[in-house]
């Protein structure tokens, strides 16, 4: 707040809660020129429908679902599209813009590794995050007679559950080797201090920890090195789901010493619906040939590929771990997306982060208050998002009425909205938009 609090001073002491504040805040904004990376939607693509006859952007907050489309990941999309008309199959070898088919991936790991504080070998693309949360799983998950529990959050996003209960019976055990990290009744969020005692109380029947890193449904993220310590310390494999860290929160995985982590680059990364994800194993197992692990051509050491030899040696690194060729389609938009991502940096991005959902918050409560709303994201604990729970007799008239407007977040049902102002392409202006139309669409509910 005191940043907040002195911009406003600067602006010759507005109001916070005036829009002439928020429009001040963007005419400062130094990452301001990122928004012009993206294709922002019209209120009549996304709402069917435009104010005084005009066409005018819709207030995108929904980042945290699925990112903007980049600039560059049409463009680079394209340029694949007429390599591989031009030149077929000799497109993997020889490539016009010097983006050969058959390194694709080395660009890719170089540009991403930063945004999670790797290094390139310990980083990875393929496949999807549950398929990826497999492969990582089918190597470091090797369950023994006293350390055969995996601990993941109570409310872990569906797809974590499901892969995790697919796994104990895959190795015939009891689901309840599932062990939940849940929050203390008639709280929401997880305390890192209950996780830690959890984890030295089961810590010697643990065999892997896989938690989120910014958690789906509240928001909260979780102290990833603190948590990660612990663990360790009572002998566990420690993974890390990063769909809603990646691209959001400052992420220094190799110093943390984690062990694994897999993530989507649709959300925060911009990489289009359902696009290529990344994985991270660090750099101690770069050359773990003893590590097992489901094989396949393209983890193949890439100096003795294509001898066909059927006598498999490891890529060193996550690449080892790359089962199938890269799509290259998929991955051209993703190479989009990670160029805007280096004009800048997660240290950037994420002061102007904290200052979006600082602001977000500062106007939900000046304008909206308690009465029917309740911010269940932690303040101390959070990127982008912020999960707002409503009365139920208010919440689904305030999603259409935000819908209609052309204000885009999502919903999680029974009473949850989450917003999320991506310091990438929103504005404050967006975020002063957003409770605006809330306000005004409590007024008429009441």
């Amino acid at each position: 707040m005191d940043r907040l609090e002195e911009a406003a001073k600067a602006a010759g002491g507005i109001a916070l809660e005036d829009q002439g504040f928020a429009q001040f805040m963007d005419s400062r904004d130094p990452l301001a020129f990122l928004r012009n990376e993206f294709e922002i939607p019209s209120m009549s693509q996304v709402a069917g429908n435009s104010r005084d006859g005009g066409d005018y952007s819709c207030t995108y907050l929904c980042g945290n679902s699925l990112g903007l489309q980049p600039k560059r990941a049409r463009v680079i999309l394209n340029e694949e599209m007429d390599e591989w008309a031009a030149r077929g199959v000799a497109g993997h070898h020889r490539h016009s813009k010097d983006r050969a088919w058959v390194g694709y991936r080395k660009q890719i790991v170089e540009k991403m590794a930063p945004l999670f504080g790797a290094k390139p070998v310990e980083v990875g693309v393929m496949g999807t995050l549950t398929a990826n949360l497999h492969m990582m799983l089918a190597a470091f998950y090797r369950p023994t007679a006293e350390r055969f529990k995996i601990l993941i959050e109570s409310k872990a996003f569906p797809s974590d559950h499901y892969a995790v209960e697919s796994q104990l019976q895959w190795h015939k055990l009891s689901l309840d080797a599932m062990l939940l990290a849940k929050p203390r009744d008639g709280e929401l969020t997880l305390r890192t201090s209950d996780i830690l005692e959890l984890i030295e109380r089961e810590g010697s029947a643990i065999a892997v920890v896989m938690l989120s890193g910014v958690q789906f449904y509240t928001g909260q993220a979780f102290e990833i090195e603190k948590i990660t310590a612990a663990a360790h310390a009572k002998g566990c494999i420690v993974g890390w789901d990063l769909a809603h860290a990646a691209g959001n929160i400052p992420l220094r995985l190799h110093d943390w010493d984690v062990d694994f982590a897999c993530w989507c680059t649709y959300k925060y990364m911009n990489s289009g619906p359902g696009g290529i994800s990344g994985f991270f194993v660090h750099q101690r197992y770069a050359n773990d040939t003893s590590l097992p692990r489901l094989l396949g051509w393209w983890a193949h050491d890439e100096s003795t590929r294509f001898d066909m030899t059927n006598s498999f040696v490891p890529n060193e690194g996550a690449a080892g771990f790359e089962i199938s060729n890269t799509p290259i389609m998929t991955a051209a938009t993703l190479l989009g997306s990670l160029q805007v991502f280096e004009l800048t940096s997660m240290e950037e991005l994420h002061t102007k982060s904290v200052l979006l959902t600082t602001y977000l918050e500062y106007l939900l409560n000046k304008r909206v208050g308690d009465g029917h709303m309740q911010i269940i994201t932690p303040k101390e604990c959070r990127g982008a998002q912020l999960s707002l729970l409503f009365d139920a007799e208010v919440f689904e008239p305030l999603f259409q009425a935000l819908a209609d407007a052309g204000v885009i977040c999502d919903e999680r049902k029974p009473n949850c909205i989450r917003i999320a102002p991506v310091p990438l392409y929103n504005t404050f202006n967006d975020v002063w938009k957003c409770v605006d139309t809330i306000c005004r669409a409590l007024d008429l509910a009441n």
